[in-house]
């Protein structure tokens, strides 16, 4: 099973707009079959299987075996991935946005470092959650304004130098590898004039 899949489909999106279906991904991060499944959900066989397969037809989950009970053969199921992540480009319906990111790159590596972002906090979660995992995360953000262009790249330049020490500091050949991501963005809200 993948840690994780990014849903950037509109019927993948569709296929886990049901609550039920949603519960069903998370009992199959073990195989099960639908006779089990009901009876942990505490519903009809029938209406699971009917969910078990607009999941299977989105490959939200996949067939992992089958299992004799007495003379009957149940075929087992397991969700395709650990954790999903919805990717924000699904609700994009025309090419406006996307033409706007191929032609603005610095613009398109902060939109795929956010998405790696989740994607990272979505797996780290499921660490925690179902393996005890401590994570030792760190999330720092402050707000600095500029008044020029320029003030802004000496700005950059000096954090990536002081970056660049620390790192050549401390970091090691071997042990935990950490990922660090530094992104400068305008605030969405615009400029905000002081009173």
């Amino acid at each position: 099973m993948r840690r994780i899949a990014v849903i950037s489909r509109h019927d993948h999106l569709s296929a886990l707009a049901h609550p039920l279906r949603v519960r069903v991904l998370e009992l199959l991060r073990v195989p099960a079959s639908a006779a089990a499944l009901a009876r942990e959900l505490g519903e009809p066989r029938q209406k699971l299987g009917y969910h078990l397969q607009q999941l299977l037809q989105a490959g939200l989950i996949r067939k992992v075996g089958e299992r004799r009970t007495g003379g009957f053969v149940e075929d087992l199921y397991q969700a395709a991935a650990a954790a999903f992540v919805v990717s924000p480009r699904i609700t994009w319906v025309e090419r406006t946005r996307a033409t706007a990111l191929n032609a603005q790159l610095p613009l398109r590596a902060l939109m795929e470092m956010g998405e790696r972002l989740q994607r990272d906090a979505a797996v780290l979660v499921d660490r925690a959650a179902f393996e005890g995992a401590q994570i030792p995360a760190i999330a720092l953000e402050a707000e600095v304004r500029f008044r020029s262009e320029a003030e802004r790249e000496a700005f950059v330049k000096e954090y990536l130098a002081v970056l660049t020490s620390l790192i050549e500091r401390h970091a090691a050949k071997d042990g935990e590898r950490f990922s660090i991501s530094l992104a400068a963005r305008p605030h969405p809200g615009g400029k905000e004039e002081k009173s």
